[in-house]
């Protein structure tokens, strides 16, 4: 099975989930860390649709500037430009 991961190094929560997943036995691990790689929009686009998510549910707004720059308001086509520029906008 494969499994890809996009992780920060400094959340404690993807830290977690890193080390499970890195135990199981079986699963081809791909790791990502999105705040050095950033996000293309296509790519960004398809992890939201498939997680469910609308591109406001998808946005972090803890430990960024994105609640004072108007982004929970903004369009979803704002948000995702938004994302684009700045990966640490994404949850």
């Amino acid at each position: 099975m494969k499994a890809t991961i996009w992780h920060n190094p400094a959340c404690g929560t993807s830290r977690k989930t890193l080390a499970i997943l890195s135990e199981t036995q079986g699963l081809e691990l791909t790791v990502v860390e999105y705040l050095k790689a950033g996000y293309e929009e296509a790519a960004l686009r398809a992890l939201i649709v498939d997680a469910g998510l609308s591109p406001a549910q998808a946005l972090r707004l803890r430990g960024t500037d994105a609640a004072e720059r108007g982004l929970p308001k903004a369009d979803a086509e704002a948000i995702i430009a938004a994302m684009v520029a700045n990966p640490a906008y994404v949850e």
